[in-house]
């Protein structure tokens, strides 16, 4: 990025932010909550374009734009099954903006190596999902056929980490930074601008599995898998050490909640364009990225939840993007780490509830 780029940018952002303040609500008025949902946008159906719907038409939310990464599938893939969704949801003013297309540090190469050396990663996403990585490309291809249908919008012309930058600033200390996805776009947000993380109301993410070694033997390897943070560890490090102003972590804690064929057909009992398209789309997982937007927005959904100190391994090895957590008295000291927010549980039945309905009302019709 051009320094004088980057510059124009930043006075914009700083002439805005006056402009906010002016024409905030008065005191006695709910707090705006402004959004931004960053994910890698796999699809058609499926946890990663769920994870809109939660943000959807909910009073008192603006999700102010989507930003695309490469993860569990390719990011241009990723871009346009989220801009096709939005236009089956008549959501069209939401922008998606394009993001990174490789992680930081990692790559395809050294993805084989580590599988080599120290075992098969159950889902690598764009690089082979759960199959082999044998014949992935280096870099992204262009988007195959998909089967929605191609979108007839466009990306936003901001890079996704330029635009959460933007519209940071443009809203100080109100948006919430929903991270579904590998963390790549939030870090080069940060490393771009260093004020980015704590003018930001805060982070939410998924990932950070912790004590899931038992449930990769004796349950599913793959929901037992880290995968937002083996993808790009560093990306991880970096974003979880920035000086946000609360960080949650939302884990394994929906790995027991899941889309069913029932659950399907109780969404599409109120027949519309997005409940038609879930249940055609219906995949058997976990809701991992609509629990974590749900909670984004409600945090009362929380039923359980501990505080502790976390970071990434970026050493390159088997234990390469996996999570750690300490109580303060055990933690590293002067390594930059930070607390975090880990949910344990959460109110399922209600949760559950609002997603049907959500999902029911995302074109805003009731």
């Amino acid at each position: 990025m051009r320094r004088p780029i980057l510059s124009a940018l930043l006075a914009a952002c700083t002439v805005l932010a006056p402009l906010a303040a002016a024409n905030a609500a008065p005191a006695s008025s709910p707090a705006p909550n402004y959004v931004v949902l960053d994910n890698d946008f796999l699809g058609p159906g499926g946890s990663n374009i769920q994870s809109i719907i939660p943000l959807l038409n909910r009073p008192g939310v603006t999700l102010l734009g989507l930003t695309s990464v490469i993860g569990d599938d390719w990011e241009n893939a990723g871009t346009a099954h989220a801009l096709r969704f939005l236009e089956i949801a008549r959501q069209t003013q939401i922008p998606v903006a394009d993001g990174a297309t490789t992680p930081l540090v990692n790559t395809v190469a050294e993805t084989k190596l580590r599988e080599q050396q120290f075992g098969v990663i159950p889902w690598k996403g764009a690089w082979g999902g759960l199959g082999s990585i044998e014949h992935v490309p280096a870099t992204q291809p262009p988007v195959g056929k998909l089967p929605e249908g191609a979108p007839h919008i466009a990306a936003d012309p901001l890079p996704a980490a330029m635009f959460l930058i933007r519209e940071v600033h443009a809203h100080p200390h109100q948006v919430t930074v929903i991270a579904a996805g590998p963390l790549t776009n939030l870090a080069l947000a940060i490393r771009i601008d260093p004020t980015f993380a704590a003018t930001a109301k805060q982070l939410v993410f998924m990932g950070g599995l912790l004590d899931a070694s038992m449930m990769s033997v004796t349950g599913n390897a793959d929901f037992a898998s880290d995968f937002n943070m083996i993808m790009d560890p560093e990306a991880a490090r970096i974003t979880l050490t920035a000086p946000w102003a609360s960080i949650t972590c939302v884990g394994n804690v929906s790995n027991d909640i899941m889309m069913t064929p029932e659950l399907a057909d109780r969404i599409d009992e109120k027949h519309n364009a997005v409940t038609d398209y879930l249940k055609k789309y219906q995949a058997p997982l976990p809701l991992w990225d609509e629990l974590t937007s749900a909670i984004a927005v409600d945090p009362t959904l929380v039923t359980k939840s501990v505080t502790a100190v976390m970071d990434i391994n970026i050493e390159h090895g088997m234990d390469y993007g996996h999570a750690h957590i300490w109580p303060d008295s055990t933690a590293p000291k002067a390594m930059g780490l930070r607390k975090v927010k880990i949910v344990q549980s959460i109110d399922k039945t209600r949760f559950i509830n609002d997603f049907v309905s959500q999902s029911q009302n995302a074109l805003g019709t009731h």
